[in-house]
């Protein structure tokens, strides 16, 4: 059903705190993956293009190794890890060059010398190049060839590091550079973010955990699926404000947010049992702001003892919490048995569609003459009418549609209310928020004023 990205993949494995996350944001050259000094901030195994030189490949970012410790996420860390090295070409192994050589080291280096995948050991924290040589020279004891000293957050030795990795990069293949619908999972915590994305993608990509929190990073994976490339985000449950600390968690969900800002389409993930709640509000007000396309996603539908009118009782009940997100498709799920997971990306594709999907100025202004001749705009108490004189249609992304009139002023809600309904009886747009801009004869008089004085100059 699915395919995954083609590019090279390379692994970055070491202990917790050795500066994985800060060499991840070097080689991607952005500021994504979250750095933190507390231990376990990554978990899951993070996907960021990279390149050098002329090669583009994947880095994997994953959670920090501990054999001696199976409390918390420690093995199911250690499962991402070598769910990361099976698909890796080749892996690079970060230790700190500051504290030296130590036990947990040695036993990494054991393993990885068990696997199959050829290993490059990086030497980190190196800040000083007279000194890097010497902290790097610990490292010989490992067994894992050469060690190189490098400075993830400087830069310094980097250059030599990748100029290593890149002999062990397949040959150089002509890749056709595709479009990609960007789908980013959105929910508050324990609704099944996490499980959802295992489901879609076939495979164990993220941890799932009862416990609240389980992932930090906005995790990205890159699919292939009936022609289409999908680059599908799990985000950290959005918690209200009030409960969230400076820390981990905070940067998190500032992660989350700006996943909603970069993706196409939000999969707005909700716990049919506990329907929506407040803090749902406050996501569909967010996804509804930054103007984003969105499926809701009814989830743990599993879990609910059912008839043949259930589910229209249900979707009765959550559009009369999230009435302003009517134009979104509603599906019920589960992604622990896969009940209609295989549907989910056809509705994305629906709703993408028609967040890039642009009308001509002539179709806006037939459905606005007969919304005017079936229902007039209001008159005021001063006895002044509302005029709408055209409509054309600004921008997509969403869908823009200004409406220049007389004076927005005479419009009441109701009214704009019945002009956006009339849109979308006529015009459809599921799935994607539509906005009108409603536009008065003295700003248009302005416009074309700066349009006349800009002529002459």
């Amino acid at each position: 059903m699915f395919q995954t990205s083609k590019l090279p993949i390379v692994a970055i494995i070491g202990r917790p705190n050795v500066g994985k996350s800060t060499f991840v944001n070097r080689l991607a050259g952005d500021q994504q993956a979250i750095v933190h000094d507390q231990p376990g901030i990554t978990r899951d195994r993070t996907y960021r293009s990279a390149f050098w030189q002329d090669r583009d490949f994947q880095v994997v970012d994953t959670g920090g190794l501990v054999f001696d410790d199976d409390t918390e996420f420690l093995p199911l860390i250690r499962q991402q890890a070598m769910a990361a090295l099976e698909e890796a070409c080749v892996a690079i192994f970060l230790v700190d060059g500051q504290t030296g050589p130590t036990s947990g080291d040695h036993e990494i280096a054991q393993w990885l010398r068990q696997q199959s995948v050829p290993v490059l050991l990086a030497v980190n924290k190196c800040e000083s190049v007279e000194q890097g040589l010497t902290q790097a020279a610990q490292f010989w004891e490992l067994g894992l060839g050469e060690p190189y000293p490098i400075s993830a957050i400087h830069g310094n030795g980097t250059g030599e590091l990748l100029d290593e990795l890149l002999t062990y990069l397949p040959p150089i293949e002509e890749i056709v550079d595709t479009e990609e619908i960007k789908v980013a999972i959105v929910g508050r915590p324990n609704v099944g973010k996490s499980s959802l994305l295992n489901a879609l993608t076939g495979e164990q990509r993220a941890i799932v955990s009862p416990v609240s929190g389980t992932t930090r990073d906005a995790i990205d994976m890159v699919v292939e699926r009936n022609g289409k490339t999908y680059r599908l985000i799990d985000t950290a449950g959005i918690r209200r404000k009030k409960n969230v600390e400076y820390g981990a968690e905070f940067f998190s969900i500032n992660r989350a947010f700006k996943a909603i800002r970069r993706c196409d389409v939000v999969l707005f993930v909700l716990d049919v049992i506990d329907g929506v709640t407040d803090q749902d509000l406050k996501l569909a007000g967010r996804i509804i702001e930054e103007g984003k396309a969105a499926v809701i996603i009814l989830n743990k539908w599993d879990a609910v003892e059912k008839d043949s009118h259930t589910i229209y009782e249900y979707k009765k009940k959550i559009l009369s919490r999230l009435y302003f997100m009517e134009w979104a498709e509603i599906i019920f799920t589960s992604a622990l048995t896969g009940k209609r997971v295989d549907k989910i990306l056809d509705l994305v594709d629906t709703a993408a569609g028609e967040h890039r999907r642009r009308v001509s100025t002539s179709v806006v202004n037939e459905v606005l003459e007969e919304a005017v001749s079936w229902h007039s705009p209001p008159t005021t108490r001063q006895g002044k009418q509302g005029k709408i004189y055209y409509g054309t249609q600004v921008r997509s992304q969403p869908p823009t549609i200004a409406l220049f009139v007389n004076d927005p002023k005479r419009f009441t809600d109701n009214y704009r209310r019945y002009i956006d309904r009339q849109f979308r009886e006529q015009l459809g747009f599921t799935g994607t928020p539509v906005r009108l801009v409603w536009r008065g004869k003295k700003v248009r008089d302005m416009e074309r004023g700066s349009a006349n004085r800009a002529t002459k100059v």
